[in-house]
């Protein structure tokens, strides 16, 4: 299957080197990551085109096979648009979340931070542990065993993926607190994609989060040999207006459709 969305092909991609294993059914593909079975969208179906009218919950039906001891649903829809009605998914029981695609070939120098971090690559074990810890706030219904098991091996797959030479993850450091990151692999010649941009709730609005993208997106403009920077931002988060302020374009849209189990919600 030819991925169209040039978020989900970058994902995908990007899985598939990391280890995630993709099986492609023709008309969709299914995407699971065995040593992380509770990373939602490492573990999704991703459909071609959207099924026939009223067969959304056939849809989540073959999840569940292919998925039979997930603790979630997850579904994507390729295309550069969203279906325009996604009641019946609703009706399904999942929720929707649809998201701008956007690129740029060259970014805009953000203003200096507030608060005076430290912008560099996550090199030592210690890092990586902070990282895994940056987005536990998220989820308070998540016990600590539960979300650090989730968080190393996403780690893991991120760090097979520098060990290849494919990028980097940059963090901003407050003193030894890691209070912003944001990673970019290319899954392609010239092609780079952003994963996974998130601060701290308390360092938010600063300009700290502006400054780590730039540093990650001039990083693989500069010794990646990229030529294009993809990044996707929900397209009613605040984050959208910080990349469009750092250069960046929308060049489509997608939508991410899920069911979390209670305590990952």
């Amino acid at each position: 299957m030819d991925i169209r969305s040039l978020g989900f092909r970058t994902d995908v991609a990007l899985l598939q080197k990391a280890g995630s294993v993709v099986e492609d059914r023709g008309t969709h593909l299914v995407v699971r990551t065995p040593d992380n079975p509770t990373y939602f969208w490492g573990n999704f179906i991703l459909l071609g085109a959207p099924p026939v009218p009223g067969g959304e919950r056939e849809v989540v039906g073959a999840f569940w096979t292919e998925f039979p001891t997930a603790a979630h649903v997850a579904i994507g829809i390729d295309g550069t648009e969203p279906p325009e009605d996604l009641t019946p998914w609703h009706d399904a029981g999942l929720t929707s979340e649809v998201c701008a695609v956007l690129t740029t070939e060259r970014l805009v120098q953000p203003l200096a931070p507030a608060a005076e971090v430290e912008v560099r690559q996550l090199t030592t074990d210690d890092d990586w542990e902070r990282w895994a810890m940056l987005g536990r706030a998220g989820y308070p219904n998540v016990s600590q065993g539960a979300f650090l098991a989730y968080a190393t091996a996403r780690n893991d797959q991120e760090r097979r993926l520098v060990e290849q030479g494919l990028g980097a993850r940059f963090g901003a450091f407050l003193g030894d607190e890691l209070v912003s990151a944001a990673a970019v692999f290319c899954p392609e010649p010239g092609l780079a994609r952003f994963q996974t941009v998130e601060t701290a709730g308390a360092h938010r609005r600063q300009g700290i989060g502006a400054s780590v993208v730039h540093a990650a997106g001039q990083h693989a403009l500069t010794d990646l040999a990229a030529r294009t920077l993809v990044i996707v931002a929900d397209v009613d988060g605040e984050a959208l207006g910080l990349y469009r302020r750092l250069g960046f374009t929308e060049t489509g849209r997608q939508v991410a459709l899920e069911l979390a189990a209670p305590r990952w919600s």
